[in-house]
């Protein structure tokens, strides 16, 4: 019998119990969405269930319930199919794919658009393509970045230097110390998913043009929210054209799945041919595709959706603040509802779920720095004046319950 072996059970057991006395832990709730009802939902627990509104989803704009996506999507699936068959490269390529890349370079004003299973995928995948297969190519990337796009250029093996977010003085440091004729791509986000801010895209781009740098910029949290067609904040500032890759996903405004990049019609066609997250991954069903292009046109002529999110942001922070909630002030659609405990903010979370049927996940460590942890609130066009009083008086037992500071007004 071998001794002294690792015990890699006990090392699992060792490091999850160091994560429950943190208050780290994370508990996924069991939900069923109720199509028709959003953000209405019945959560599972011990056999039992249970009513709740869920005031966290990433389905901003409540697109993964409407009736055309719905509609295009059992259209689909029963005219194709549940699968696509295979990688694109092998049987899987759709004629419902090129119609939504076709989509959705048409939405952000580029040549061509790439599909890929994920909004993590996309950025993975194109950025370690582009930063690996570029000779010598370094890549610039913001400190507030997505561990989608800090994993693609961990794996690309070039050259990172990190900038502070959001800082062109620094970030031109960085270029200025970097030779002219080396590739350079600047790596950042429009909206940043946690603290709701909103990048620098002209500062950006106008360093990227003084130094010769490709410009790489993740709309995954602003596509369908900004601008006319729902292009993203790039849009909404007149700018995509001065980007040279946009990357996105289908899986959160436009309420389905998948991700993609847009640009031109050579940067596609070479992270589609060099790209191994690409050509060794199953297609996307053509019904997934369907239901995604529909929610692109839709977005994309639609007003509606927008505006009344746009009021329903609006009204949750007036009633937060006039209760001295102490909310992280942004520009977006992010409501960031600042704890500053770990072990509190998941309490939070589960009280509010357990005894008030309102769901927000805890966002702890370390997706935030230590000290930063918050309740991430995401309202929806559906939210009614009901949710968000019910939501405004939770919130203000609980913050008087746990002793914590409230902001002055």
């Amino acid at each position: 019998m071998t001794t002294n072996v690792f015990d890699h059970q006990n090392f699992f057991t060792g490091e999850l119990d160091q994560l429950r006395e943190e208050g780290r832990y994370r508990v996924f709730a069991e939900l069923e969405r109720k199509a028709g009802h959003f953000p209405q939902a019945r959560r599972y627990k011990d056999g039992a269930t249970q009513d709740v509104t869920i005031w966290c989803a990433n389905d901003y704009l409540g697109m993964g319930q409407h009736p055309k996506v719905i509609e295009a999507t059992c259209e689909a699936l029963r005219a194709y199919g549940a699968g696509a068959g295979g990688t694109r490269n092998i049987s899987g390529n759709s004629h419902e794919h090129v119609l939504l890349e076709e989509e959705l370079a048409d939405l952000h004003g580029k040549e061509q658009a790439l599909l890929f299973t994920s909004g993590y995928i996309s950025n993975w995948a194109a950025l370690s393509a582009l930063g690996g297969g570029i000779p010598n190519c370094v890549i610039l990337s913001d400190a507030g970045n997505h561990a989608s796009m800090i994993e693609g250029i961990r794996h690309s093996r070039a050259e990172r230097r990190i900038f502070k977010h959001n800082d062109m003085v620094d970030l031109e440091k960085h270029l200025k110390d970097i030779p002219p004729n080396r590739p350079k791509l600047i790596a950042f986000e429009s909206v940043y998913s946690m603290d709701g801010d909103i990048g620098n895209i002209n500062g950006i781009c106008d360093l990227a043009d003084k130094y010769g740098a490709m410009t790489y910029l993740d709309e995954v949290h602003a596509v369908g929210m900004y601008g006319p067609r729902g292009g993203g904040i790039a849009e909404r500032e007149g700018l995509m054209d001065r980007i040279t890759v946009i990357e996105a996903t289908l899986g959160k405004a436009f309420g389905v799945v998948g991700g993609y990049i847009a640009a031109s019609k050579a940067l596609c066609d070479y992270v589609r041919s060099f790209s191994s997250g690409f050509i060794f991954t199953t297609a996307l069903p053509p019904a997934i595709a369907a239901g995604a292009r529909t929610a692109v046109r839709h977005l994309k002529d639609s007003e509606i959706e927008r505006m009344r999110h746009r009021r329903a942001v609006s009204k949750v922070r007036a009633s937060l603040k006039a209760i001295g909630i102490p909310m992280m002030d942004n520009e977006s659609h992010i409501i960031p509802v600042m704890v500053g405990n770990a072990a509190k903010c998941k309490m939070i979370s589960d009280v509010l779920m357990d005894q008030y049927g309102i769901y927000i996940q805890p966002i702890n460590y370390p997706t935030v720095p230590k000290g930063t942890e918050r309740l991430r609130i995401t309202p929806s066009p559906f939210h009614t004046d009901e949710d968000i009083a019910k939501l405004t008086k939770a919130l203000s037992d609980l913050w008087s319950h746990c002793a914590l500071s409230r902001a002055v007004a």
